[in-house]
Parts: structure tokens; sequence; C-alpha cells
């Protein structure tokens, strides 16, 4: 039959919608069409095609060949639609027989010698694939899927030639594997190891406690690296949905699977779009690769502010959506924000070992980096004051991450229990269900406000703080004590 239809999958940030791949075979001058709005990359799949399958011992057909990739305004990009292209040909040219195909979608790239490679964005095909009740082929190379999906409709090929055999009847394709690099255990560096600085320690637990952002501050060498680090040991391990979205990122970034969570600490010079990503076909960036994990900021004043800026709204609502002439994608970006700075050029304004050189316009200009808009979405922020003399010196180990992690994922319970979120995630009319403040501390809170001039934000995440003290603590109300302790956290730079 000289026309043949054929399944597959497209790229579209974290989606992949469904593409319909038809062949047309007719007379006239020997040609190669793709149609559907297809970029550079699958236009070149025409020689790609041709060669694998005369490589791979096929018939290539001497006619005009059509191929349309449907939706037609949905764009096309990468080598994924190799495999669909070349057995919609064999279809359509009748080496093989069209009834396998009516359940199965196929992707995948396809070397010169038939070879199969591997494609991004393998795990939302596969996904989507799965709802809509098909069956998907896919390059071995591609390996991992089993680790986070029931794999029973996913099978995984080789080369072309195995594809045909599978469909011919001949010798079923394996299904998909799991990815043992993927399942490696979790290996943070240990809280124990951090000598002093008892109350960076008690406020890193705090933001572990409730996944609250945090800025740490101080002179160079006194461990706000050291702590930011080992934030990810204390936090709780990831559930199956948590799980399933960090590998969908990763798929669509083309990064191997890593089933832990994230930590993202990209340097200083990065620029908007490698923090929030795009480009002409987006693509996630660091704060989407750091969802569900941390996002650590080193040198926070180093940065561009105009790269700092584009943080403000995915901090507040989780994901970030990038706009195109075409297109408009929204990536995930559900992030712990940890960031850490110096309090002036030099590093030590206000240390007790060493005398600053810098003027009191340099630090002013040197803060003024950070705008207020910004900080004021930063939940706690404190000083990391240099070690006394003889501190690194003593025998003996602080508290393991292990046992922090104990009173963190008990607090977490407490939250989940209580309001099926986080507190940092708790919107305003949550932090008035459960994050009440009796008489002794709401006339606290109003002292606070008039001599600080909190904002309503600030407010907001005051009682957030508060209430993940309490949650630590066991407590089911939020108490006088628990609210001094969070504006401890609020202090300024």
């Amino acid at each position: 039959m000289p026309l043949a239809t054929v399944y597959s999958r497209a790229k579209l940030g974290v989606h992949a919608p469904l593409v319909t791949v038809e062949v047309h075979l007719s007379g006239g001058l020997p040609a190669f069409n793709i149609v559907g709005l297809p970029e550079a990359s699958v236009r070149e799949s025409r020689d790609r095609v041709r060669s694998a399958l005369v490589n791979s011992r096929f018939e290539f057909p001497v006619s005009r060949i059509t191929v349309n990739l449907a939706p037609a305004d949905l764009p096309k990009e990468g080598g994924r639609f190799d495999l669909p292209i070349a057995i919609g040909i064999l279809v359509a040219s009748g080496q093989l027989p069209t009834a396998p195909l009516a359940n199965c979608e196929l992707i995948g790239e396809l070397g010169l010698s038939g070879e199969l490679r591997a494609v991004d964005a393998a795990l939302p095909a596969a996904v989507q694939a799965g709802e809509a009740g098909h069956s998907l082929i896919l390059p071995a190379a591609n390996a991992g899927l089993a680790s986070i999906l029931d794999t029973s409709d996913i099978r995984e090929a080789h080369s072309l030639l195995a594809v045909v055999a599978h469909l011919h009847g001949q010798q079923a394709l394996p299904y998909a594997s799991a990815d043992e690099s993927a399942e490696l255990a979790e290996h943070y560096p240990d809280l124990s190891e951090v000598r002093g600085q008892v109350g960076a320690k008690r406020a890193l637990e705090i933001a572990a406690a409730g996944g609250h952002s945090l800025l740490l501050s101080g002179p160079p060498g006194t461990g706000k690296t050291l702590l930011a680090n080992r934030l990810p040991g204390i936090l709780p391990p990831l559930n199956e949905s948590e799980r399933l979205e960090i590998a969908t990122v990763q798929s669509v970034a083309g990064l191997p699977l890593r089933l832990n969570r994230p930590f993202r600490a990209p340097h200083h010079t990065a620029s908007g779009v490698a923090l929030v990503g795009g480009g002409s076909y987006p693509r996630p960036g660091e704060i989407s690769l750091a969802h569900h994990g941390v996002l650590f900021l080193d040198e926070l004043p180093e940065y561009p502010r105009k790269v700092l800026e584009v943080l403000r709204e995915p901090i507040e609502s989780g994901e970030v959506t990038i706009s195109r002439a075409t297109q408009q994608l929204t990536f995930p970006a559900r992030f712990q924000l940890i960031a850490a700075m110096n309090p002036c050029p030099c590093g030590f304004d206000g240390d007790s070992g060493k005398d600053c050189r810098c003027t009191p316009d340099q630090i002013q200009r040197y803060r003024g980096k950070l705008s207020g808009p910004l900080l004021d979405r930063i939940d706690l922020r404190i000083t990391v004051p240099r070690l006394p003399p003889g501190v690194l010196q003593e025998d003996g180990l602080a508290e393991s991450s292990a046992i922090v992690r104990e009173r963190v994922c008990a607090a977490r319970d407490r939250q989940l229990q209580r309001s099926g979120n986080i507190n940092a995630q708790l919107s305003a009319a949550q932090v008035r269900q459960f994050c009440a403040l009796d008489t002794p501390s709401k006339q606290f809170m109003l002292k606070a406000e008039q001599k600080l001039g909190l904002s309503a934000r600030a407010h907001h995440r005051l009682q957030k703080i508060a209430r993940s003290i309490a949650d630590l603590a066991g407590a089911e109300a939020i108490s006088l004590a628990h609210l001094q302790e969070a504006m401890i956290y609020r202090g300024e730079l």
C-alpha cells in the first residue's frame, strides 16, 4: 500500500504530544520531502533514513516520497522521527505489514548503519503513550525508564533491523530495563563534619523542615558553602510523584536519570537564560533542574542583577513560563533556594578577626546589587561568623545528618497531615488557618511591624517560619518563643 501511518511523539516542554507520521509513495521523479513544520535536524533525517535502510539491506523505493508530520502547526525538532519515518517507508513499500502499528508508537534517531541512538524527552513520551493505551518502542540507549515507570508496554531496540524483526513477529524486543546508576544510594556530605556554627546549623534545619529559602552571609572561610552542600543530606526522601517529576525534567534536558534530590550550583557568570531556561526551542534551566531539590547560589552579589531578578516569580509560583512567538511553555521550578554572600567586597565587614578595607559607599553599592523585592522573598537570613580560636581542634563530632534528618522528616509529616503541604508553600488562606497566633504573639508581631516596617509578604513568611519551628518542637500551636526565634532569622544583612 503506497500510504502508511505511524505514530510518534514530539517534544514540547515537559510534554510529548502525539504526532502522526504519514508516508506516501507516488509516481514521478524520485524525491524525498518532509512537511509539517520540520526544523533543520528533522529535514536532515532524509539522508539518515535512506542510508539506514540501504545499510540494513532493505529496498529504498525509487519513487516520490512525501512524509507529513501532523499536526502541521506543531514545531518538530531533533532526530526522534527517524525511526517512525523509516518504518513508514517500509510499510508503504510493502516490506512490512501494517497491523502491528495500530497501537504502537516509535521514537528514535537512526545512525547511517541502522543503529538506534538516544533521544531527549523519552520519559514524557513513555508516560503519555501509556496514558493513550499504546505501546512504545524506543532506543536501548534511553535506559533507565524501568527505574521510574511500569515498563510492561515499553520495549527497547538497538537497531532498525531489531524493530522490523519485532513487528514481523520473528523476535520480540525486550522490555525496557532499569538503570542501576539511577538508583545509587544517596551519598551527601555529613553535617557532623561542620564544627561550631550552631546558629547556622539551626537555621539550616528549620529551612529543611519547612522548605524555606535561606541566605548565609559572613566572612570568607566561615563554612557557608560547607553548610549549603549538606542541606540535601537532611531533606526527606523523595516520594514517587517527586521522583517522576525530577526524572521528567532530566529526560527533557537530555541528562542521565538520577533519582536523588538535585543539587544545582551554577557559577555566578551564568546568564538569565541558563537559570530559567530558554532558547529558540526552550529547554529547562537551572531552576527547573533543581526541581524538588536545592539551588545553591554562591557569591550572590556577583551575579548580574538582571539575572537575579528573573528568580522572583519562580520562587513564589514554583514554575517558570517561557514565551516565544509561536509557543508558550511552562517548566516546573519548585526549588529550595540557598544563597551565600560576603558582607562587603573585601569580605570582612563586621569580622572580629580582620579589619574591613571597604568604604561605606563600596559596601552600600555591593549590597545594593540585591534588590529589596528579592531579599523579601528569602525566608531566613543569618550571619555565619568566624569561629573562635581552637574550635576546629576540638575532639568529637556534632550531630550527624541522619539524626537531624529524622527531626526534619517528623516535622514534614506533621505539616503534610495538617495541611497537605509544606509550610513554605502555604497559601494566604492556609497561613490564617494553620499559622494562627495567640494574643502575646500578635502583640509582638504588631511591635515588629511598627519597628521594622515589615511587608505583608514578610509578615506571612514569619508566621510560616514560626510554624516550622513549632513543628520541629512537636508543638500543636505557635507560641511567642517560636515567633521570637523566627524573627531572629529575618535580620538585616
